[in-house]
Parts: structure tokens; C-alpha cells; sequence
């Protein structure tokens, strides 16, 4: 039964740590930098 809130805190840390990733990378494609350019050159090929 002690397993059950670990599993629940596994599952919010994966949450706030895919908020936080999804907002930098917002904020980074807002800002004309390194990504809009990898992404061009993988359709490229």
C-alpha cells in the first residue's frame, strides 16, 4: 500500500518536469535561435 504515493509523486515529477521542458522550449522557438535552424536542415534531407 506504501507504493501507491510513490508511483503518484513519480507521476507529478514527470508532470512539472514536462511543463518545464514544454515552456523552455516554447520559449526558445519564440526566439529566433538554434532550433528553427537543426529543424530546417533535418527536413533537408
Amino acid at each position: 500500500m506504501k507504493r501507491k504515493p510513490d508511483l503518484l509523486w513519480v507521476l507529478v515529477i514527470l508532470f512539472g518536469l514536462g511543463v518545464v521542458t514544454t515552456g523552455y522550449t516554447q520559449s526558445q522557438w519564440e526566439r529566433p535561435g538554434d532550433i528553427p535552424v537543426s529543424v530546417s536542415a533535418q527536413q533537408q534531407r
